[in-house]
């Protein structure tokens, strides 16, 4: 068995899928670098990412699966599962063996059906971060947002956002995985913060005062509003569910 370890990012699992093919390597699997082991038989195979290894794979995905094939590989990746690797990979095996077949509805085979149950599981993650997200807005004019998702889908709500806001600077944070993606008015990037824990335990000193103002008066609204005769709360979390209700200024 050959494990091939490669720098956990999808360009470096492409590189990985292409590298199976030039070396012909035989019983696979394949692993991120934080999580590979050294394994008891055969040998691990560290993958330099390679660009360009990476798009001539996307370019063959593409011809096999189609770009809505590619968006559903997209989306299993980011679900971050121990195993999804080893699914895509077999899912990308059995579309070369069946060249002409679209294979993704094809759920006899085992893997898509893996494959469909994770993508299903991060649309529903993505579609939740692009409802139930809420910008602060800060002194420096940036609208900021902090999220916590169960699945890497930052990079899956980038178009979302940018559509939507095209006129505003902002900040989607993830805290879960430690990074963000910016907006300034012209591009979108990836972003880190480094003194993250400032903003997180001085909340109010960094935000602006209109925000302050803002919040309080929904609050306000939100309690006036609330008709207590009337609650339901099974059915509103069944809307809401709680582990999002983080993001709700109105829950605070």
């Amino acid at each position: 068995m050959i494990q091939l370890s490669y720098d956990n990012s999808f360009e470096g699992f492409l590189t990985a899928i292409f590298e199976i093919y030039e070396y012909k390597y035989v019983e696979v699997t394949i692993v991120k670098t934080r999580v590979s082991q050294d394994a008891l038989f055969g040998e691990t195979v560290t993958i330099i990412t390679n660009i360009e290894k990476a798009n001539r794979v996307l370019v063959k995905l593409e011809i096999l699966l189609g770009k809505y094939g590619v968006r559903q590989l997209l989306y299993a990746y980011a679900s971050e599962d121990k195993n999804v690797e080893n699914i895509m990979a077999n899912v990308i095996f059995y579309a070369i063996d069946c060249k002409g077949k679209n294979i993704m509805h094809d759920y006899s085979n085992m893997y898509v059906l893996q494959l469909s149950k994770l993508v299903k599981s991060v649309g529903r993650e993505k579609h939740r971060m692009e409802a139930f997200v809420r910008f602060e807005l800060l002194k420096d004019k940036i609208y900021f947002a902090k999220i916590h998702p169960d699945f890497d889908v930052l990079p899956l709500i980038i178009r979302h956002f940018k559509e939507r806001y095209q006129d505003q600077k902002w900040l989607i944070y993830d805290e879960r995985r430690k990074y963000g993606i910016f907006y300034d008015l012209q591009d979108v990037e990836i972003v880190t913060l480094p003194d993250q824990q400032n903003y997180f335990q001085n909340r109010v000193a960094v935000l602006h005062d209109s925000e302050i103002n803002y919040q309080q008066l929904w609050i306000e609204y939100f309690d006036h509003t609330n008709i207590k005769e009337r609650k339901n709360t099974k059915l509103h979390l069944q809307h809401v569910p709680k582990r999002y209700w983080r993001y709700l200024t109105e829950k605070k």
